[in-house]
């Protein structure tokens, strides 16, 4: 019997969820059950309905419940490991970027330029990395989520316990989350709340994009000026809600977008600011604000801004 072989499951599992995965992600389940299965083909097995939740097709971010019975199918085993996607420089990083830590969760400040979990053409992501330096730890999951290029204060549960009870803070809204934005051009107003419905979509290039309709999710989102520049804005924005690029497409629909969006902002103006040496999107997770889960004490995690955004705005002229 060859490797192949050997590691290839020989029939289809049905599996019956138990308290410790109630609450969980299907994918992240799938992922820890399959080791050595690549992302990319979890989350196709998964599309195609080989994957099935009580006999039913669902999607990956579905959030598995007590006694619910997963169909797993025969899936190879890859022969590489995480590992071998997992570059030293984010290694290096994530062992320097703890900011909060104790038994439950730990806020690690992201770097931006990488995804917070691997899937969808992406081999690994942060997620995949803490699990890697981390071989002790049983259980690491993402609470929330960050876009690629956003940096900045990431929640990460390292019990079961915690992911659920700070899943529950989010529901209720009892976790505030502020971000530092650097707008193009001049926002006069000293603050506002924006309130318009997001929904996501698809162009034709097959780009995932999110749109201001009536008929999608409600989204609300306060932003407020920090600093007025000759050419820019920074502001602090406190989204009330979390859909997908949500800051940025609120930002966009204020006429401002954020400086080096480019999914959402102007070409001319993210040339202009490449000249000046920004080569990533100005959006950083400054902070998380919430009553510590087990202890009820407050609890504020603040990330410091990037060294180079930093340096770029102590450059840029004031009006």
């Amino acid at each position: 019997m060859n490797t192949e072989e050997r590691n290839t499951p020989p029939k289809v599992e049905l599996v019956e969820i138990t308290e410790e995965h109630n609450d969980q992600r299907l994918d992240n389940f799938l992922i820890t059950r399959l080791k050595g299965v690549p992302k990319s083909r979890i989350y196709r097995i998964v599309r195609k309905g080989e994957v099935r939740v009580n006999k039913g097709r669902v999607d990956v971010n579905y959030r598995l419940i007590s006694g619910d019975i997963v169909r797993i199918p025969p899936v190879r085993v890859a022969e590489r490991t995480p590992e071998s996607f997992i570059s030293q420089s984010l290694k290096d990083w994530l062992q320097n970027s703890v900011l909060f830590e104790d038994e439950g969760f730990m806020v690690i400040n992201k770097p931006a330029g990488y995804a917070v979990h691997g899937g969808s053409g992406i081999n690994s992501g942060i997620i995949e990395g803490l699990r890697l330096i981390r071989p002790e730890a049983r259980f690491l999951e993402l609470v929330h989520r960050l876009d690629k290029d956003t940096s900045g204060c990431l929640l990460i549960a390292k019990k079961r316990s915690a992911l659920r009870l700070l899943h529950t803070l989010f529901r209720e809204d009892q976790i505030h989350k502020t971000y530092l934005a650097l707008l193009v051009g001049q926002w006069t107003k000293q603050e506002q709340w924006v309130n318009k419905p997001l929904q996501k979509n698809t162009a034709q290039g097959g780009e995932r994009m999110v749109v201001i309709s009536s008929t999608g999710k409600s989204a609300e989102t306060l932003f407020r000026r920090l600093k007025l520049f000759a050419h820019a804005t920074l502001v602090e924005a406190s989204p009330k809600t979390g859909r997908t690029h949500q800051i940025r497409v609120h930002a966009a629909s204020l006429g401002h977008p954020i400086v080096g969006d480019e999914r959402y902002g102007h070409d001319e103006a993210n040339k202009h600011f490449k000249t000046k040496g920004y080569k990533r999107m100005f959006l950083h997770a400054a902070s998380l604000t919430f009553e510590h889960p087990v202890t009820g004490l407050p609890l504020t995690i603040t990330a410091p801004l990037p060294e180079q955004l930093d340096y770029l705005l102590s450059k840029e002229t004031t009006t």
